[in-house]
């Protein structure tokens, strides 16, 4: 059994590589790249349907008396922890296996999860099917990297890492916009199984279109490492990876981020519903404004760092972290108006977005070796997803201990949490100045 299993994930073997120089080959490399990018791009969008159904569903969960404020913030955090630990032991494991069957496998085995989740309302199961959500889900960003890093050199990593993690966004706006839709007309079981059975179906669409490293095909391989590290081990590589302190304070900035930018996803639509008395579908809409302009922040990201600051990530990441702060500041103390509201979502938006990008993994692979980009990404994986992890619980927490009935009616209170929301960014963006000046050792 562990023999098929291993042969299933084994990465294919390399043959000779063809003359760079060859017109048909350079045909053949634009054509499978752009393959590559679509797969990984829809494909990690998709994941994250499987992964924010939740974010929708937990108010008219807790309005049909299935979970209160504190077991939904206990539910939520269960995906993160797994997460969290599983991005870190999936990413050091991606650098070894066939990207192709890591990432089809993760999507689909959270897939038959959320179908599962649309028929449960007991409170320890759903922790234990959310929680293996979790891990399943972390296949698919390490995944993903890996692959980027194989098929696009150090002139050009920026901008299609950019461009594949606006696929975070465009899974947002299916959740934010589709999804509340459903949950809205048809109840929130609905969310689960059309997430579900979306989900499932890219599955199919990944083990089909991604195709393994160029190397692989004969084609020229993006990965040129100096002399030193080519008689290194890919253990040797993940390891220095650990040792390197401008990796641990990454870690720590990027941990507080999450802890904003989940706290947006995770409670955003209850906030807006219970504060501002938007109902499901309206707290929806504005958070498809968010995930939009997320999706246009994420996208140009890496292109702007990689054209308009010769490839160097600290001051866009410094520019977008103070636009973070700002859009967090407004999304919490701004007056109930949609059109103040949608402000507000757009720059948050806009900060999420990049700094996803910049502190969510790129800064980390830029000085890393990059035959151990799995593992750079898990490192900060790890610290982000315990910090959205702890946040969940926190704010769920803070929200359920403020809650009282008036007039029979159950009312919310999120200004505790709101202002660990907004200090975290502010955290975040101190830390990230520590490594302004970090090198790559390429």
């Amino acid at each position: 059994m562990f023999e098929l299993i291993a042969g299933f994930y084994a990465k294919s073997s390399s043959i000779a590589e063809r003359s760079a120089s060859d017109p048909e080959v350079q045909r053949e490399l634009r054509r499978r790249r752009w393959s590559v990018f679509a797969s990984i791009t829809l494909g990690y969008g998709f994941y994250y349907v499987c992964r924010l159904s939740y974010s929708i569903a937990k108010k008219p969960m807790a309005d049909a008396g299935v979970f209160n404020a504190e077991e939904a913030g206990i539910i939520g955090s269960a995906l993160f922890f797994s997460y969290a630990f599983g991005k870190l032991s999936n990413g050091i494991i991606a650098d070894r296996v066939s990207a192709r069957q890591f990432m089809a496998t993760g999507l689909f085995v959270s897939a038959i999860i959320n179908l599962t989740l649309g028929f449960t309302t007991s409170f320890t199961l759903f922790c234990i099917l959310w929680a293996l959500n979790g891990w399943f889900q972390s296949f698919g960003a390490a995944s993903s990297v890996v692959t980027i890093t194989h098929w696009w050199d150090g002139k050009e990593r920026g901008t299609f890492y950019g461009m594949w993690a606006s696929s975070h966004n465009i899974g947002e706006a299916i959740t934010f916009l589709g999804i509340a839709i459903v949950i809205g007309l048809y109840g929130w079981q609905w969310g689960f199984w059309l997430s579900g059975l979306m989900c499932a179906l890219m599955a199919l669409l990944i083990r089909n279109f991604l195709y393994e490293r160029p190397e692989v095909y004969g084609l020229p391989s993006a990965i040129r490492e100096p002399e030193s590290a080519r008689h290194q081990t890919v253990g040797q590589k993940q390891w220095a990876v650990f040792k390197n302190p401008a990796v641990w304070i990454l870690m720590l900035s990027s941990a507080t981020f999450y802890v904003t930018r989940y706290a947006i996803n995770s409670w955003g639509a209850w906030f807006f519903e219970a504060e501002k008395n938007y109902d499901t579908a309206g707290a929806g809409r504005l958070l498809f404004i968010y995930a939009a302009a997320g999706i246009l922040a994420t996208f140009f990201s890496g292109i702007l760092s990689d054209r308009c600051f010769a490839g160097r990530r600290n001051i866009p990441a410094l520019l977008f972290g103070l636009t973070l702060i700002a859009g967090t500041y407004w999304f919490v103390h701004g007056p109930a108006s949609f059109w103040w509201d949608a402000a507000a979502m757009v720059l948050c938006g806009f900060g999420v977005g990049a700094l996803m990008v910049y502190l969510g993994g790129l800064m980390a692979v830029d000085i890393c070796s990059k035959e151990a980009s799995g593992a750079a990404l898990g490192a900060i994986g790890v610290a982000s997803y315990l910090g959205a992890g702890i946040q969940d619980i926190i704010s769920g927490r803070m929200i359920h201990d403020g809650t009282e009935t008036v007039a029979g009616k159950t009312v919310y209170n999120f200004d505790t949490a709101s202002e660990l929301w907004i200090g975290s960014a502010v955290v975040s963006l101190i830390l990230a100045l520590f490594v302004w000046n970090a090198k790559s050792p390429d």
